[in-house]
Formats: C-alpha cells, sequence, structure tokens
C-alpha cells in the first residue's frame, strides 16, 4: 500500500468515527436506530461509519444536514481527531 493509498484510508477511518460520534452525541446508540430514523440505507451508513465506504459529497451533506453541522465544521472536527490520535 502506497503512502498515500494510507493517508486516504485513515482519512475514511477518520470520517467515519466523527459520524459515529454525531450520531451517539445525537441519542442514537446504534447505527440500525440511526438509519431507521432518517431512513438512510442501513448497510451503507454502517460502512461510512466503519471507514470501508468512499463516501460521497452527497451522502456526506445529507447526513450533515441531520446534525445541523456544515462541511466546514465537519472536517475540522475530523482534523482535530486526527491531531489528537
Amino acid at each position: 500500500m502506497t503512502k498515500s493509498e494510507k493517508i486516504f484510508k485513515n482519512t475514511l477511518v477518520g470520517v467515519g468515527a466523527s459520524l459515529q460520534e454525531l450520531r451517539i452525541k445525537k441519542g442514537f446508540p446504534t447505527a440500525k436506530s440511526f438509519t431507521e430514523k432518517y431512513n438512510l440505507p442501513e448497510i451503507q451508513y454502517w460502512r461510512m461509519e466503519n471507514g470501508k465506504a468512499n463516501v460521497t459529497l452527497k451522502s456526506l451533506y445529507k447526513i450533515l444536514q441531520i446534525h445541523n453541522v456544515s462541511l466546514q465544521d465537519f472536517f475540522c472536527m475530523v482534523m482535530n481527531e486526527k491531531i489528537a490520535a
């Protein structure tokens, strides 16, 4: 795996961890409960949270709207978690 592939994979994992953190803060203990409430595809959302899906901006934007979080604030959150790790 090249360095850029590792960086990309780590970024996907960071995005997923941040999505999971937002979901839990919103009071949803499981991805299933969250996806059922907001009519999202459960498997795809689970893959996003686990860093196994290449998240599209469209999907990410839809999820962030549910949380009332801007793309800018979200990526700041992702970067802060990467720095802390």
